[in-house]
């Protein structure tokens, strides 16, 4: 919902709204909100983004009610961004109003903190809270605030991991990069965790990963992204973006050396990015979704 702020706190284009997104295939969401006016609005560090969180869930509705589509699941991540001014139970206790009081009510949501299947959730909402709190106001309490981290660590580089439930969640989310220059670092800590651990664990795995960074001043969102100049042609630097679809590229074909590919490949997991369009008019949103056709293993994920 990031549409405003260029270059700083931009991270969409606003010719993708919401709704185009999830026609595209985006099911898993990073909705930052702030207190203004007694409700909550989309917010992207300082800056306002303008859409009511109200508008937010009335496309989700439309989307999980709509005879097409109502069968799809979606998963959103929820942060505060106005925790310097916001008390963190009332923020809390704003999101559950909200969504209590908004289109679908609660029951659009999967607000157990586990990982669900598939199977569980279709045609709702699997909460990711990343807000404070007890869990004062939420039926069930911290079990009610959907998937609840108990620590993020801030821009850890080497990622970090957590347990909930019996499922190992492997997590990259290195924001602050120094410059442009650390971009094929990022590119390669980001992509990598979506590949099955090495010891092959005998239990659920859930990676998630953000492709998305931003510093000042040598390392603006649009910049991380889409990167800048020639890069074809030798002069600039080429984006995450572009570096991630040729290596989804490599992988599902086998191209990359020492790695199966092909109908072998097994990339899973939830995969965040910045002006998700770039480049090649969004051409790794499908390569991303292809990713959930291969390396299936019977009994598992639902496959026969």
């Amino acid at each position: 919902m990031a549409f405003y702020g260029w270059p700083v706190s931009q991270c969409q284009s606003p010719t993708t709204p919401l709704s185009v997104q999830l026609h595209a295939g985006i099911r898993v969401l990073d909705v930052r909100l702030a207190v203004v006016d007694g409700r909550l609005i989309a917010y992207h560090g300082i800056y306002p983004q303008r859409t009511p969180f109200q508008d937010i869930l009335r496309t989700i509705h439309a989307f999980l009610t709509a005879p097409p589509t109502r069968r799809e699941t979606l998963v959103m991540s929820i942060k505060q961004e106005d925790f310097a001014r916001t008390p963190l139970p009332f923020f809390s206790q704003c999101v559950h109003d909200e969504i209590t009081n908004g289109p679908g009510g609660l029951a659009m949501w999967c607000l157990e903190n586990r990982i669900p299947t598939l199977g569980e959730v279709r045609g709702r909402v699997v909460l990711l809270s990343r807000f404070g709190g007890d869990g004062s106001g939420w039926e069930g309490g911290l079990e009610g605030l959907g998937i609840h981290p108990t620590a993020w660590p801030d821009s850890e580089k080497d990622g970090f991991t957590w347990t909930l439930k019996g499922t190992l969640v492997r997590t990259h989310d290195w924001y602050s990069i120094p410059s442009f220059l650390s971009i094929p670092e990022k590119t390669e800590l980001a992509t990598q965790i979506l590949l099955p651990p090495p010891n092959n664990p005998p239990f659920p795995v859930l990676n998630i990963t953000y492709f998305s960074a931003a510093s000042f001043p040598l390392a603006f969102p649009p910049t991380i992204a889409k990167g800048f100049g020639w890069p074809k042609w030798g002069f600039g630097i080429e984006g995450v973006n572009g570096r991630v679809g040729k290596w989804l590229l490599d992988q599902l074909s086998g191209d990359e050396e020492g790695e199966q590919g092909g109908e072998d490949v097994r990339i899973r997991g939830w995969a965040l990015m910045d002006y998700y369009v770039e480049p090649e008019d969004g051409a790794v949103v499908p390569l991303l979704i292809e990713c959930n056709y291969r390396g299936r293993k019977k009994g598992q994920e639902g496959w026969e």
